[in-house]
């Protein structure tokens, strides 16, 4: 595993940080880092984990993410796909409102995008209707220099005030920082779980796979995630259902029940129900409604 503090290399002649990926999958081990985090996905499918919240992506999302939330995007898994083959491509700007853009911020004319970007320490995703605005500034930022490229990023900021009601990427208080060797073990943890959600993965398992007695493993894990080991797990596989319901590939929601590690499908309908609101066959009806509407997907 990587250590979970993540450095941007910054230059030192910029203040305003972009990066364009084109790579068999995204970086893969739960990090944080200062900077705050704007990410484009243009293209290229899986789950945004920030924190303890789980969140489908798909292509042409945008997700500003907080600094220092932990955050992992986990790409998804394409059948058939050759190893070298450029599953996703994502365009991120990163800025610290706190390093060398702070006097910028304490000016009185930035008062009200300080104050937008204090209010937005648990991050969001960029709603649909505004995704087009976002992803041409942050494109043009990507491709000018010098006091153009600042200008350009002060635009998108002044952009962001026109947004209401964002919905934050995690629900409650924020969890409380770790140290970087408790980070490595929870991001091992998320990634095991990620990796054999669709398998029974037992307490006795996970435990051994921590390095813990299962008692000592319930604490620990409830104590970082604010979550049980069971209800974190039952997320994860609720996820991944909704992706495969969205996605069309499934002969029938048994199969999808059953591909994600539930044993029956009564359990994978009322777990379903308890984290969506909604049956699996209403969430489908929804979901291909929006779609024959016109919306991009999204779980």
């Amino acid at each position: 595993m990587k250590v979970l503090q993540f450095t941007i290399p910054v230059a030192h002649d910029k203040t305003i940080i972009t990066q364009h990926d084109s790579l068999p999958a995204f970086y893969p081990h739960l990090h944080r880092h200062e900077e705050i985090q704007l990410t484009w996905i243009q293209h290229g499918q899986g789950t945004l984990i920030v924190e303890n919240n789980m969140h489908a992506f798909w292509s042409n999302e945008i997700y500003w993410i907080g600094s220092n939330q932990p955050h992992v995007l986990k790409s998804e898994a394409m059948p058939f796909v050759g190893k070298n083959k450029k599953n996703v491509q994502a365009l991120t700007v990163f800025f610290n409102p706190d390093g060398k853009l702070a006097p910028l911020f304490d000016l009185p004319e930035f008062k009200k995008i300080k104050s937008f970007v204090e209010q937005s320490k648990n991050g969001f995703k960029i709603p649909e209707a505004h995704v087009l605005e976002v992803s041409s500034r942050m494109l043009k930022i990507h491709q000018s220099q010098g006091i153009l490229q600042f200008m350009a990023f002060v635009d998108l900021m002044n952009f962001f005030l026109t947004l209401k009601n964002l919905e934050p990427l995690i629900t409650g208080s924020r969890l409380s920082s770790v140290n970087e060797q408790e980070g490595i073990r929870i991001g091992y943890i998320y990634n095991y779980i990620m990796q054999h959600y669709d398998t029974e993965i037992k307490l006795e398992d996970i435990a051994r796979e921590a390095h813990m007695t299962p008692q000592a493993f319930c604490r620990y894990f409830k104590k970082h995630t604010r979550l049980t080991f069971v209800s974190f797990l039952n997320e994860v596989r609720i996820n991944e259902a909704c992706k495969k319901l969205a996605g069309g590939s499934f002969d029938s929601i048994a199969t999808v029940a059953y591909n994600c590690g539930f044993n029956s499908i009564a359990n994978f309908n009322r777990v379903f129900k308890s984290i969506t609101g909604k049956s699996p066959r209403s969430y489908l009806r929804e979901y291909d409604q929006l779609d024959h509407d016109g919306s991009t997907k999204s779980a």
